[in-house]
C-alpha cells in the first residue's frame, strides 16, 4: 500500500491476513462499507415428513435386519425416538441422542445411514434442534 496522498496516520479498518485461506460470507469494512444478503430463511418442522421417513427407516430395518450387530438396540433407538417425538413438546436433547445413537447402530448398512441422515435433516426445524 502507497503512502502517497495519504493525510493523517494509517487507520486499520479491520482487516489484516497473513497466508491461508479465508472464506468470506458478506463482509463490509470501513467508513461508509455496506454488506447485503439474500433471503434468510429458516426450515419449518414437517411431522408428516419425518412421518414417512420413521416409516421408511422401520422398513429398511426390517430389510436389512441380518446387517445390523445389534438389531434389538437399533429398533429399541427407533422406538425412542418415535416416542420423543409423540411428545407435545419433545425435547431437542433426546431427540439429538436418539438420531446419535441410531445413526452409530446402522453404520455398516448404507442405505440405513443415508434414510437416518435424511431423519436428522428432517429434525432441523424442531424447536430448539
Amino acid at each position: 500500500m502507497s503512502d502517497e496522498g495519504r493525510q493523517g496516520p494509517f487507520i486499520n479498518q479491520g482487516v489484516v491476513q497473513y497466508g491461508g485461506t479465508s472464506n468470506v460470507g458478506n463482509q463490509a469494512v470501513g467508513p461508509g462499507a455496506t454488506a447485503h444478503s439474500g433471503e434468510v430463511s429458516f426450515q419449518t418442522f414437517d411431522a408428516g415428513r419425518t412421518a414417512e421417513l420413521l416409516a421408511h427407516v422401520e422398513a429398511l430395518l426390517a430389510a436389512h435386519r441380518a446387517q445390523l450387530s445389534d438389531p434389538e438396540a437399533t429398533g429399541r433407538e427407533l422406538r425412542r425416538l418415535r416416542d420423543e417425538l409423540e411428545e407435545p413438546q419433545p425435547e431437542a436433547g433426546v431427540v439429538r441422542r436418539a438420531l446419535t445413537r441410531l445413526n452409530d447402530f446402522v453404520q455398516p448398512v448404507t442405505p440405513l445411514v443415508v434414510a437416518v441422515g435424511q431423519l436428522a435433516q428432517s429434525m432441523q426445524g424442531l424447536p430448539g434442534f
